[in-house]
């Protein structure tokens, strides 16, 4: 259901709110998060265009998170980078559709459900899991 870009999104916040108190360079996080560097470079520039993430420049530079990973729910992450599309007409242009039919409005349900399951959880809420297992990235 999630693009590969939201995955490697969700990925590249984790790995920065795993370790929030310095910043990570994008060939550290390409590492860690397992994803392609310049795949890596689109993912951030969406997530700073979002202000989820900020870039310094520079010695010492790299990315962190602009806010605490309490504040940054999975949607927040979807949708800076490959939001879900919800079904607002009928994909088909049918003019005859005046409202969506029954498929399409079962799977905007769908869609919707997970939208609001997304809001309800936040990165920091993911990273303060039980598991041992650091979620979405490698242990470097």
């Amino acid at each position: 259901m999630l693009s590969k870009t939201a995955e490697y999104a969700l990925r590249t916040v984790a790995s920065l709110a795993a370790d929030a108190d310095h910043a990570e360079s994008a060939d550290t996080l390409s590492v860690q998060t397992k994803v392609p560097r310049r795949y890596l470079h689109k993912v951030l520039q969406d997530l700073v265009r979002a202000e989820l993430v900020r870039s310094r420049s520079g010695p010492g530079g790299g990315y962190t998170l602009a806010r605490s990973a309490d504040d940054i729910t999975i949607l927040d992450v979807v949708n800076a980078v490959a939001p879900l599309e919800r079904i607002r007409h009928c994909p088909l242009g049918l003019p005859s559709h005046t409202q969506l039919c029954p498929l399409h409005k079962e799977l905007d349900q769908a869609y919707a459900a997970t939208e609001a399951a997304f809001s309800r959880v936040t990165i920091g809420q993911i990273l303060r899991s039980e598991s041992r297992i650091i979620p979405l990235c490698d242990v470097v």
